[in-house]
């Protein structure tokens, strides 16, 4: 073997043979075999001649040996790593997992894995170098590429390796890895130093790998010796311990994105599990468990909080301290405060944009390198240089391989694809958690606010919720699309650099075209934001309207104003859809421009290009370089309109918050620090130290004797107050707003321990005074003080109160106060969780609170008893249950005092009766707790220990009921009269102080005796009724769930119909549009895309010609292409044709899309109204307003603005994947080989992903709802959550659902990063694999370079569409629920509004008489319930006043809903209680006893029937001797008038909510306020009859507005008026003179009353006394109270 020569004459230059000479086609790749070689494969070559065996100069200067030496320590690693590997995995294959709480970070954990990255890309490009080396020479040497190879393997293992022992926390295993780098950094470290002593310098690649690879290794040893001064685990006598992260040590955190290592974190693998679990069971909270600390809302909140502190300290320096402390919170301090406490995050997000988009522009430039290394006139072979008999090339050489820049182009794509999704995970997690603590800071100022902004209507529930819902996610998507801010001008200013350097000056009028059509994407933008913001507003005032319909809709009923409403909200709905249609007209033009600029500034670049020099350079690779770049260059112009917009939002967002966090609060003395000691120094820490909520007790323990436990407490006040006295104010001015005091002059002090009542006429006040004891009003002047109550339990909870001495007046602390409202607040919660309101469960109290509120016999009819969800605002019940529930709680709480609003005005004689016995006399008396209560029961005065007697907003007298006789004979006489009272009676109960409690027992035990014995059998047998009737609802349900056992039992069958598109629903979606529009839809799109990809075909054609010319022209030497044949202008007309065709279909199809969404928009709509509105009743009674008010606002917005989006981008992402699949397959035909699997990965990824994502879109609104349903209770219950002092309770309650909402958002936002990464990988594997198979068509089949650069353009695209087409897919399923849902409505069955007669054969006077005669009348409220009236037969007489009146429950509404055909009339049976009047004779017959033992109860109904051999026609009402069934609905329900129990009035003028069909004149307006005593309250209002009234008219008192709603009634005069407990929220003395003027202004009319007050029948002509849907007795009201036995007289007795 010869010797070496010397260095410089080693240098041999080869040069291949000219440009004409022939060409092998693989020189294009560099390597040329040399004839005749043998190709035999050797380590070190194969060439006789070979220098690289010659070690004469020492084995150390020998290449080869070199290379073999650093083989060595790849080996070892390999061989040492993997039995422990293999070893390990064996050992835990038998377990489930590694609990992630094993995982713990070695120290510089992610400077390894990035270290690892780099390193194996180095590596990588090592064996690329190699390969192209070794191409030249003649023989394979495979010490160039096979160590660096083994090299790949073994940093692929080491990483493996370490991520094994680090989840392990085994780290003394690392040593194994401690060798190799030291043996890899020595030995790259030699064959470095000989290659400089070789005079191998950095022109070299070869040179620049070895030396970075020589960096990177020891960059990897001081990683390792790092963990080892880190963890000690070896030289050290004491190894450091180390515990896993605070998070992962709780089991029930599971999203692992913070904590796992790097690779995993970029392409999302730890959500693997997750994705495919989804397929076999439902996401929900408990599988996507708790949020890491890091992420959880309170610590957000502190952060951000920590930065509005610091803005605040800076504003304080210039201005001066405001009351309550307040400083100015503007939008400037705002954004300061956002930008400090998330702006580090939102940093990194935009580095990673930067690298992202610096990396997009690889793939133009590819494409360009890669088509112009194919073309015919460039294969030619570079020089290269050889070295110690192996060839050396320069990175230029490199780079000029084809193969080679595919392989860089993968890399590049696959870099950029992860930089892209971890810039848009950090931004989206960043405006996750910004959102979190920014709705906890709502929600704090929220409870400071003042409650006159609510009141006063400045701050509705509406606007607080869209802060929350809106407002906050505007902020969120703004840090999302944050980072296009900055990467925009970047990718604007290289796009237009790259495209200079392609095409010259003909760019930059490419790029003006974009420029200048930007502005008007802009203008266009903005259009579409007004449209939006117009359509909103529209939405807004529809769903307002919509609202009050479904909440009015059993007035609207009654009264037969269905078409009115119905007509306003779709006079509302057509203004939406103008709005609508100019919203779909400014999509329309976007989706087009989208479309339609890239045609345009391609097709004008490539004009002027063409025509500005006469040989210009129009070959593939300039051509689709350059169209690459345009799209590049336009999406930032498209994201501009977006971004701004955004940004407008965001600052529109951030106003509103400034303005909401600028509103009154009230003073410091509401602070809520109940669980916070006195004296801490950090108040927003402990303010949220969160106590477990069932277990907390704020006052006494639970003990067995609750009665008996804690009722002595220590009393001590401020100096100088009386001990007695629970609260005392001195000269108290209150109001509402700034104008004159609402109460004023106030002096009254609350006896400990005693029984106040306050007492006056409507709208004196009386709530008032409560909310102001409470501090709710604003205080103008005086003093409010409250004595304190210590509890031995809550010591250091609550401290004592005291008087400012400053004479600020206010005691700054106050004890819990059990409140319960005139108008009852209720929880969407539980019944029981309603009482016990966060307090631990006491049985034997909680039952006792039961039985004093008489809500046993209402828990046994509810589904689930007292676990019942009631709904929303109670929903599913009576307002006397509300009322009953919300004084259970207040009753349930074990605080000292306790105020009571007015809370029998819901509730009948019986009740109130009840209640005050059991529940007030007795167990808060026995534990001598304070209780104020308001009411309009004067008769309950003698049990009041204080009573305070208001008038106009004063106090009129107070003291004890004997003060008052003595003091205020007057209105002592007053109060007689009111009672009904004699005097003999009245002052002997005056007197009667000495009556124990037991006393009252056996006196009530006494009056109500007769009645009991006589009911208590009928209520045992009512009770087996309804027992049977649960049980065979139970049978029936069993034997349709055995018909489905086949269906809901098998759950992979379940789980498959999940994984189903619900295409039943897509295609009601699609035939609402009509079949001329869908056609419009599905040609335009077709014709489109055929015209996009005929655009670039013809552009690869015409680039190909070029080339073709081009080298014609070299072969016939002429000096230009033109001269050789080749003519432009026809390419250009062409591709000019197709351009603007292409354009105006881009129009059409955008066109098509929008009104095809706009027409179904407006049917589902119009349909889903008038099937609403026509629904019976009962529809309204089983489902909850807020399930059918969601089909009108977030069903309908789904389907006006979000599917056709969606369908327009999911038929575009679609046909252009296809489009771009089809075009590369028929480019490169091999394509197709490789596209099978790609296809088969894709189809797995997307069903799985479709799974998850639609579980996890609707586990993100199921959370939602909550979070904002918590919000509107709050403000809702703003005043007794604070009289209870619950505030921490209920912040706590707030973040658990704000985090529960944010973890749900973050899985959904992780899930499409998985999504993302994923198809963005495939892509890039399509790139590869259509860039290899291209080139090797080209090189070896004479493929034309313009074809290539059409197949790559359209490869690099392939992982957007598919991105897009799977997120479009499940979007689209999720948004068709929404049609589907109306759909569902859409089948209920309307109310038979049709009757035998038309309405013109109706009397136009009917009813002139109003005689009324009811025969055999059945009803029932559903054809599966029970009846409630049976077969009750009666007479009212014309002009007769009637009244109704029994126990809850008795029928007596379903007998006055019976007139309006409210409830089903049917064929009555002998199985039921029969009750034959005649005249005023009841006879009623008895039930056989199987009738209520049986469990078939309708089998012995018939049964019994034939039995006695009584078959009744079916029942009917004659009104004036026409039978009601026959008359159509709207007529019957329009000619009776009728007042109902719960008053509800409309938003808009008085005017309006007395006469909504605007045929009544003032006169009679008028007339009907003043019979209502309102004339002179409307009189003071500005605007009078045209005054405003709020939403449920709450700028009126409960009283004042049951009083507008018999004004209502008066204003229609029909000859029948039906009054529903119409006086229930009205004082005795207003109700009074109502009575005898309704007896006055309807003396000729026939009257109905139905009355839980008995007093107020006493005048009527008729009493009807109503028991279990029977009338049980029927008589003149004299001739009942004559009959000892009567229940009608044991009525008036108790109600006295």
């Amino acid at each position: 073997m010869s010797r070496y020569r010397p260095v410089d004459s080693d240098i041999v230059l080869t040069k291949t043979a000219t440009a004409g000479a022939p060409q092998n086609a693989s020189a294009a790749v560099g390597f040329v075999p040399s004839p005749g070689s043998t190709m035999s494969l050797a380590f070190c070559g194969s060439e006789n001649n070979s220098v690289a065996y010659n070690v004469d100069q020492g084995v150390l200067n020998n290449v080869c040996f070199l290379d073999a030496l650093n083989v060595v320590p790849h080996v070892f690693v390999l061989f040492i790593t993997f039995p422990i590997l293999f070893i390990g995995w064996g050992s835990q294959s038998s377990k489930v997992h590694i609990h992630h709480s094993t995982w713990l970070h070695f120290p510089g954990h992610n400077l390894r894995w990035l270290l690892t990255f780099v390193l194996l890309f180095v590596l990588v490009c090592e064996v690329a170098e190699g390969i192209v080396s070794d191409g030249f020479s003649n023989s394979p040497h495979l010490h160039l590429y096979m160590p660096a190879a083994l090299a790949f393997m073994a940093a692929i293992t080491s990483i493996v390796y370490y991520h094994n022992i680090e989840t392990s926390n085994f780290p003394k295993l690392l040593l194994a890895l401690l060798i190799y780098w030291v043996l890899a950094f020595i030995m790259k470290t030699i064959k470095f130093a000989k290659y400089r002593e070789r005079g191998i310098g950095p022109r070299q690649l070869r040179y620049c790998i070895t030396g970075l690879l020589v960096l990177l290794y020891g960059l990897l040893l001081a990683v390792e010796v790092k963990v080892i001064l880190g963890r000690r685990y070896v030289c050290f006598a004491n190894p450091t311990e180390v515990k896993p992260p605070e998070d992962l040590q709780d089991l029930g955190v599971r999203f692992l994105q913070p904590f796992v290592n790097l690779l995993s974190k970029a392409t999302y693998w730890w959500m693997n599990p997750f994705i495919t679990a989804a397929h076999r069971r439902a996401i929900d909270l408990k599988v996507i468990g708790k949020l890491p600390i890091a992420m959880r809302a309170l610590t957000n909140y502190l952060k951000l909080h920590q930065a509005f502190e610091v803005q605040k300290l800076r504003a304080v320096r210039g201005w001066w301290k405001r009351p309550h402390g307040s400083v100015p919170q503007g939008p400037k301090q705002i954004w300061q405060a956002l930008r400090k406490a998330f702006g580090r995050p939102l940093i990194l997000s935009i580095t990673f944009r930067f690298l992202a988009d610096l990396l997009g522009f690889a793939g133009p430039l590819c494409i360009s390198g890669i088509v112009h290394h194919v073309s015919k006139d460039n294969r030619t072979i570079q020089p290269t240089m050889k070295l110690l008999g192996i060839y050396f090339i320069s990175s230029q050489e490199f780079l000029a391989n084809a193969y080679v820049l595919a392989v860089l182009l993968f890399s590049a794509l696959l870099l950029q694809r992860t930089f892209l999704q971890a810039s848009y995970y950090v931004a989206i997690e960043t405006g996750i958690k910004l959102r979190g603590a920014i709705q906890t800071k709502i929600y704090n100022k929220i409870m400071r606010l003042c409650t006159s902004n609510m009141s006063m209507g400045e701050l509705t529930v509406a606007q607080i919720c869209s802060l929350v819902a809106i407002d906050t996610n505007q902020l969120m998507w703004f840090f999302f699309l944050c980072p296009n801010l900055w990467a925009m001008p970047v990718q604007i200013i290289v796009g237009v650099i790259l495209l200079y350097y392609l095409l010259g000056i003909s760019a930059l009028i490419g790029a003006t075209v974009i420029a200048v059509l930007a502005p008007v994407q802009y203008f266009v933008a903005t259009k579409l934001a007004q449209a939006q913001k117009s359509t909103l507003e529209y939405s807004g005032e529809r769903l307002k309207k919509t609202n009050e319909l479904l909440r009015g809709i059993k007035l609207l009923k009654l009264y037969a104003w269905e078409t009115i409403f119905c007509n306003s909200v779709e006079e509302t709905r057509g203004k939406e859809l103008s709005s609508l249609k100019a919203f779909a007209l400014y999509t329309s033009i976007s989706i087009f421009m989208n479309a339609a600029i890239p045609i345009a500034a391609v097709l004008t670049t490539f004009v002027v290009h063409v025509h500005i020099s006469e040989d210009a350079d129009l070959s593939p690779a300039v051509a689709f370089a350059s169209l690459s770049l345009f799209h590049i260059l336009v999406t930032p112009l498209f994201l501009l309109s977006s971004v701004v917009r955004s940004t407008v939002k965001a600052l529109v967002s951030v106003q509103k918050l400034s303005e909401f966090f600028s509103s009154d609060e009230i003073g410091d003395e509401q602070e809520a620090k109940a669980i916070i000691p006195t004296g801490t120094s950090n108040h927003n820490q402990n303010k949220y130290q969160a106590l477990p909520l069932k277990v907390v007790n704020r006052k006494r323990p639970p003990r067995e004797e609750w009665s008996n436990s804690g009722s002595q407490w220590d009393r001590g006040g401020p100096p100088g107050m009386d001990q007695d006295t629970c609260l005392k104010i001195t000269s108290g001015y209150f109001t509402w707003t700034d104008g004159p005091p609402t109460l004023s002059n106030v002096d009254i002090k609350i006896p400990f321990g005693q029984l106040t009542m306050i007492v006056g006429q409507v709208g004196c006040g009386k709530s008032s005074l409560l909310l102001a004891a409470l501090g709710e009003m604003q205080r103008v002047s005086g003093t409010v003080t409250w004595n304190s109550i210590e509890n031995p339990d809550s010591a250091g909870d609550e401290s004592p109160t005291y008087r400012d001495v400053a004479g600020d007046g206010d005691i700054r602390k106050r004890g819990s106060v059990a409140y319960a409202s005139q108008k009852p607040w209720l929880l969407n919660t539980s019944l029981v969780e309603n009482i016990t309101f966060e307090m631990p469960m006491i049985k034997p109290r909680y039952k006792a609170v039961i039985d004093a509120c008489s809500l046993q016999p209402d828990i046994d009819i509810l589904p689930l008893g007292d676990q019942t969800e009631i709904g929303e605002r109670g929903i599913i019940l009576s307002g006397g249950q509300k009322q009953r529930i919300s004084v259970a709680r207040a009753l349930y709480q074990q605080t000292n005092v306790v105020f009571l609003d007015d809370p029998f005005s819901a509730l009948d004689i019986h009740l109130s009766d009840h209640l005050m016995q059991e529940g007030l006399l007795k167990m808060l008396r026995e534990e001598k707790r304070t209780v104020v209560l308001v009411t309009h029961k004067l008769q309950y005065l003698p049990h009041a220990d204080w009573i305070i007697a208001m008038k106009d907003g004063s106090i009129q007298t107070e003291g004890t009921l004997k003060d008052i006789q003595t003091s205020e004979a007057e209105l002592f006489e007053q109060w007689k009269t009111l009672m009904h009272r004699e005097d003999k009676d009245f002052e002997k109960e005056t007197v009667a102080e000495s009556m124990t409690d037991l006393e009252r027992k056996n006196l009530r035990r006494a009056m109500y005796s007769r009645e009991r014995g006589r009911t208590e059998e009928d209520e045992e047998d009512q009770i087996q009724i309804r027992m049977a009737y649960i049980s065979l609802c139970d049978l029936t349900e069993e034997s349709l769930e055995d018909e489905d056992d086949d269906d809901d039992d098998d759950m992979s069958q379940s789980m498959r119909q999940r994984a189903t598109i619900p295409w039943r629903s897509c295609g009601t979606y699609l035939s609402s549009a009509g079949p001329l529009l869908l056609s419009l839809l599905v040609l335009s799109q077709l014709l489109k895309h055929t015209l996009m990809v005929a655009i670039d075909y013809w552009l690869a054609h015409w680039t190909s010609q070029v080339i073709a010319a081009k080298m014609d022209a070299l072969a016939r030497n002429c000096t230009v292409a033109q001269e050789c044949g080749l003519s432009h202008s026809w390419y250009l007309s062409v591709f000019s044709i197709l351009g603007c065709l292409g354009i105006t279909l881009c129009l059409a199809s955008g066109v098509a899309v929008e009104w095809t969404g706009l027409r179904v928009a407006k049917e589902l709509h119009h349909n889903l109204l008038h099937n609403i509105i026509l629904a019976p009743m009962r529809l309204f009674e089983t489902t909850p307003l807020g399930s059918i008010l969601n089909r009108f606002s977030t069903d309908t917005n789904t389907i006006d603005q979000h599917i056709p989006a969606t369908l327009e981008c999911l038929s575009r992402s679609t046909l252009l994947c296809v489009s771009a699949l089809g075009v590369i397959s028929y480019v490169t035909p091999y394509f197709l080989f490789a596209l099978l699997p790609l296809a088969v990965a894709c189809y797995f990824i997307q069903k799985y992903f479709r799974v998850a994502s639609r579980d996890l879109q609707q586990l993100e609104d199921s959370t939602q709802l909550p979070l904002l349903s918590h919000f509107s209770e709050t403000v809702e219950g703003l005043t007794t959550i604070r009289a209870f002092r619950y505030e921490p309770r209920f912040r706590q309650r707030l973040l658990e659902y704000t985090d529960a909402n944010n973890i749900a958002s973050l899985f959904l936002t992780a899930a499409n990063r998985w999504l993302e990464v994923r198809m963005e990988y495939i892509g890039a594997c399509v790139v590869l694999v259509a860039a290899v198979a291209s080139i090797s068509n080209a090189l070896y089949n004479q493929l034309s370079a313009g074809l290539v650069g059409l197949g790559l353009t359209y490869a690099l695209m392939v992982s957007n569409y598919m991105n897009w087409m799977v997120r479009n897919l499940a979007d689209m399923e999720v948004q068709l629920g929404s049609v589907k849902r109306i759909n569902g409505l859409l089948q209920t069955e309307p109310e038979n509004y049709e009757g035998l007669l038309t309405a013109s054969q109706v009397p136009d006077g009917w009813p002139q008489q109003g005689e009324i005669q009811i025969q055999n009348l059945s009803v029932r409220y559903d054809a599966t319930l029970k009846p409630v009236l049976k077969n009750v037969n009666a007479h009212i007489h014309p002009g007769q006043k009637v009244g109704i009146c029994g126990r809850t429950g008795s029928g007596k509404s379903s007998f006055s809903l019976a007139f309006f055909r409210m409830v089903d009339m049917f064929e009555g049976t002998g199985g039921a209680c029969v009750c034959v009047c005649v005249c005023v004779h009841v006879c009623p017959l008895l039930i056989p006893p199987l009738c209520v033992k049986s469990r078939l109860v309708q089998i012995v109904v018939i049964k019994a029937k034939y039995m006695l051999n009584i078959a009744w026609p079916i029942g009917r009402i004659l009104i004036d001797d026409i039978d009601i069934a026959k008359l159509p609905l709207q007529t019957l329900r329009s000619r009776f008038s009728i007042i109902l129990q719960d008053p509800f009035l409309f938003s808009g003028s008085i005017r309006f909510n007395l006469d909504p069909e605007l045929q009544a004149t003032d006169e009679m307006l008028w007339e009907a306020l003043e019979i209502a005593q309102l004339k002179p309250v409307v009189k003071c209002l500005p605007g009078g009859l045209d005054a405003m009234v709020t939403e449920g008219g709450e700028n009126f008192s409960q009283g004042q507005r049951q009083l507008f709603c018999l004004a209502r009634a008066f204003v229609r005069k029909s000859s029948i008026l039906i009054m529903d407990e119409a006086t229930a929220s009205i004082d005795m003395a207003t109700e009074s003179i109502l009575q005898k003027v309704v007896m006055t202004a309807f003396a000729d009319r026939t009257v109905v009353t139905i009355a839980h007050r008995v007093h107020t029948i006493l005048n009527a002509d008729v009493v009807i006394v109503m028991k279990r849907g029977i009338i049980l007795e029927y008589d003149r009201p004299a001739a009942l109270l004559e009959k000892e036995d009567s229940v009608f007289a044991s009525f008036v007795r108790a109600d006295k």
